[in-house]
């Protein structure tokens, strides 16, 4: 019996169904302009765009414009690269114009797509940001796309890691810029660390479509954006605490790899008790007294090292380094660090080096940065799945836009095995039978440890001509990814998550051209040798459809059904045939952690032989049952940290936007002398409590504060001692001293002196108090959770007292500018060549596994050195060498082809 909601749905279509057809009109707009629009001249073309921004200034809206923009994007695309975006294509265009996420299947050209609402939004003039997510495709992309945009007159910029700050605000300033979520991030919490408006780089967030939507807005926005800077080595302590974890029984701790916890037992707390005593660590009667705060939290990390960390799995050692893998793309990420002292501990575990931990001086998720934008707009394959989270925290539709042509890949049901001895036999006797028909298979796995586990089986069996495509080969990714197609090829993976290559049947003639040509000048032989590849590879992509096209073979399921969803996806690209099938065993993870037990005793029970599977779609709903939990399970935890941080971003904004009031401002004088008066009436209001007698007064230590603050020796006891006096007297009569002091201090020093040290005093103190504020809030969170076994909300009580802790760094600021200001004395000496603070900044490129910004980051950095002052052979004496200036050592090389030569993507 069909449902209500099913006859709806039979006679109307799916909701989503009825949006895109709500586009078709529009597209029917588009469609019937080409002729008009194709009989234009180039450069009656170009002057399109100073007509549309004509329009826009006499009142149009961007939605008036979007069927004539959208007609004329598409022929300036036709013209330069020689694509016309299909009629699917416009659509999906709309929706990201709407502010939503258009999910579209692999092969589909997104880049494209993002041309037509990104040309229409740049209009405005305030800046379109198209976000990807590594150097790489931004610069791909950019290239690419700028053919288009500087045909119709628009200009194109590119953030990548190495720039300077000049290219930088050179590139935002320009109306489309293309750059990674990193960059963008990194920028913005750069720029809130600069002391003058002019030396920032960005100039808004108007308008951002993020490409891999669901890696940056999902699987990135449960680690920070974090600029760090080191604090000192504590590396004897983690290795005497690694050495108590050794001594430890089973029975001394408890480990639950669903939560991903590990707790010591009574008797395990008992025993580090003791072991803490012998090394002369512990304090006070108990392990969790007060003072042992930051040795428990050692503890727990070293137990968590050793019990829900594993090598090859979670990390790798190489060159001597504890290398963090990315749990979603299976790759390294040199450059990333765990934090809160997990990596040091993990560093220990293996006996490595110990590098030293860092201090966090500034951070954002992708989260809050994001949500900053006017409108946001996305593109990815698979964001279905997560649907509910983009709506909840982005306030982002998802709209599935319909292939350009039908997808033909056959998406088999799951054969589940009793062990995984057995499933492997399968696996390789149908790589076998896929090779003998000359079907590409490329095999998913879901970690390093088994791609090369399975890579071994292969070998015993005589397989030679075979790539593994995981961290430790990722160099050789692109060229792998794109021959992946060919006849008979077989290639084992981990996560295919945000690859940015397109595995086409028959391989990627470009690629092949440009591997097997190099540098071979044009001319009749090139021409020749191009021609035949093509022709090759024209050959062997018809033997690879006759063949079946490309067979996905996933070796297990992976939490979420998204990932499983982009492996799928990469077969049946542009409607080639394909296949799909997923391979389980009841001792995979997901099934051993999520209730496999009853399920063994079941099939044991039924008969189930060993080398037979159990195939039916009811096992495909069950597992993706338990994928939906765990799906939801982990954005309840991205919705819980989000909550957190939503507290410190409040407080974030309103520093940030109070640092550039304060830099905007030509003279803070007012602020500081405003600062100065709460400070009298604070120390007064402590030292002369309201309607106290004058006996109760403590006027010795109101002068002592004074003097300590303020800097002046004040004659307060012999005030006091007036008949009659009030404690109002007593304040009026210290801010009129006070007042009278800083006012010869100005005069001593010139006004506009007075005026640059004040806001000077005022940004450098507010940074320094805001870094503490930061380490101050990361404790509090550490412990806030203990609060619920006092039945009181954790997140309640986290806001309480981050408010107060936040109410008591403006205090201290107020104080420390006061009391700064009020000793800061004019002295004409040639100052110390500037030491900027080293810095590094922290976040996982999702595509590379990378921390492409990893690294040393200069913020306040000191003057460029002159040419003069500069030793060639002393680089510590060229300061800040412009990319594009010639290099400081003599070479005759820029700077950025010779000392400042960073390693693209």
């Amino acid at each position: 019996m069909v449902s209500f909601g099913g006859l709806v749905r039979k006679i109307f279509g799916s909701a989503n169904e009825r949006r895109v057809r709500g586009y078709r009109s529009r597209v029917e707009a588009i469609n019937a302009l080409e002729p008009e629009i194709q009989a234009l001249s180039d450069e009656a073309l170009r002057g399109k765009t100073q007509e549309f921004r004509e329009k826009l200034a006499n009142g149009a809206s961007l939605e008036d414009l979007l069927v004539p923009a959208f007609a004329v994007v598409r022929e300036a695309a036709r013209r330069t690269i020689g694509l016309r975006p299909f009629d699917v294509q416009l659509i999906g265009g709309m929706v990201l114009h709407e502010g939503a996420i258009a999910e579209m299947k692999t092969g589909e050209g997104k880049t494209l797509v993002a041309t037509l609402p990104t040309y229409l939004n740049a209009l405005t003039g305030k800046g379109v940001h198209v976000v990807t997510v590594n150097d790489y495709l931004a610069k791909r992309d950019a290239g690419w796309m700028s053919q288009v945009y500087g045909f119709l007159g628009l200009s194109t910029g590119v953030i990548v890691h190495g720039l300077s700050d000049e290219e930088r605000r050179a590139a935002y300033a320009c109306d489309i810029t293309y750059a990674t979520n990193n960059e963008l991030g990194f920028d913005y919490l750069r720029d809130n660390m600069k002391y003058d408006r002019a030396q920032m780089v960005q100039r808004g967030h108007a308008y951002a479509i993020v490409d891999e939507v669901d890696s940056i807005l999902i699987d990135e926005a449960r680690t920070p954006l974090i600029i760090s800077g080191p604090l000192e080595d504590r590396s004897d302590l983690y290795n005497t605490i690694d050495a108590f974890i050794l001594k430890l029984d089973k029975d001394d701790y408890e480990v639950d790899e669903k939560q991903r916890t590990a707790t010591f037992t009574e008797k395990g707390t008992e025993k580090v008790e003791q072991l803490l005593r012998e090394a002369k660590l512990f304090k006070g009667e108990s392990l969790y007294d007060v003072e042992n705060v930051a040795i428990v939290h050692h503890l727990n990390n070293a137990l968590k090292a050793h019990h829900l960390f594993q090598r090859d799995r979670d990390y790798i050692v190489r060159n001597g380094e504890v290398v963090i893998i990315d749990e979603f793309t299976g790759r390294m990420m040199p450059g990333r660090r765990y934090s809160d002292g997990l990596h040091q501990a993990l560093e220990a575990k293996e006996h490595v080096k110990i590098q030293p931990e860092n201090q966090t001086l500034a951070s954002i998720t992708f989260q809050n940065y994001f949500r900053m934008y006017e409108k946001l707009a996305g593109m990815t394959g698979t964001a279905s799945t997560e649907a509910e989270e983009f709506a909840n925290i982005y306030g982002l539709d998802v709209v599935e836009i319909p292939t350009n042509l039908p997808v033909q890949r056959i998406d088999e049901d799951d054969e589940v095995y009793r062990t995984a001895e057995e499933k492997y036999r399968a696996i390789i006797k149908e790589i076998k039978a896929a090779r003998e028909r000359g079907q590409p298979i490329l095999v998913g796995t879901t970690s390093i440890e088994k791609s090369e586990y399975l890579a071994s089986l292969l070998r015993k069996e005589g397989f030679t001509d075979f790539e593994v495509l995981n961290a430790r080969h990722h160099e050789r990714e692109a060229a792998i990814v794109a021959q992946a197609g060919r006849p008979g090829a077989i290639t084992i993976a981990t996560n295919m998550a945000g690859r940015g290559t397109d595995i086409q049947l028959g391989g990627n003639a470009e690629m092949r051209i440009a591997e097997e040509l190099g540098d071979m000048p044009p001319g009749p032989e090139r021409e020749a040798r191009e021609k035949a590849i093509r022709e090759d590879v024209q050959r062997l992509k018809e033997k690879a459809l006759a063949a079946g096209g490309l067979y996905v073979l996933a070796t297990e399921r992976h939490e979420s059904r998204r990932i499983d969803n982009q492996l799928r996806g990469r077969s049946g690209r542009q409607g080639d045939p394909g296949r799909s099938k997923f391979f389980l065993s009841l001792q995979d993870d997901l099934m051993r952690i999520f209730g496999s037990d009853r399920m063994d005793g079941m099939l044991q029970k039924l008969g189930l032989k060993e080398g037979e599977a159990i195939i039916h779609p009811w096992i495909n709903k069950a597992l993706e049952k338990a994928q939906k939990k765990v799906e939801a399970r982990n954005f309840d935890i991205r919705k819980n940290l989000l909550k957190f941080d939503d507290v410190m971003n409040d407080q974030r904004k309103v520093v940030f936007e109070q640092r550039l009031e304060l830099m905007d401002g030509e003279n803070v004088s007012d602020t500081v002398t405003e600062m100065r008066h709460d400070v009298i009436y604070d120390l007064v209001a402590k030292h002369i409590p309201e309607h106290a007698y004058a006996e109760q007064w403590d006027v010795k230590g109101l002068r002592e504060a004074v003097q300590r603050v303020l800097n002046l020796d004040l004659p307060i006891e012999e005030w006091a001692q007036e008949e009659g006096i009030a404690e109002d007297d007593i304040r009026a009569r210290i801010i009129e001293a006070s007042d009278r002091a800083f006012a010869e201090k100005a005069e001593r020093f010139g006004s506009d002196i007075m005026r640059y040290v004040e806001k000077s005093i005022l940004l450098q103190t507010l940074d320094m108090l805001w870094r503490e504020h930061l380490v101050n809030l990361d404790h509090l969170r550490s412990v806030i959770g203990f609060r619920g076994y006092a039945q009181r909300d954790p997140l309640n009580e986290y806001k309480s007292e981050a408010f107060e802790l936040f109410q008591a760094m403006l205090h201290n600021l107020r104080e420390a500018v006061t009391a700064q200001l009020a000793r800061v004395e004019l002295v004409r000496e040639t100052p110390p060549p500037q030491v900027p603070q080293q810095m590094e900044a922290h976040h996982i490129d999702p595509a590379t596994g990378e921390d492409d910004a990893s690294g040393s980051l200069l913020t306040l950095a000191a003057a460029p050195a002159t040419a003069t002052e500069r030793d060639p052979n002393d680089p510590s004496t060229w300061g800040r060498v412009g990319r594009n200036e010639p290099c400081p050592c003599g070479s005759g090389k820029k700077y950025k082809h010779c000392h400042g030569a960073f390693v693209a993507e």
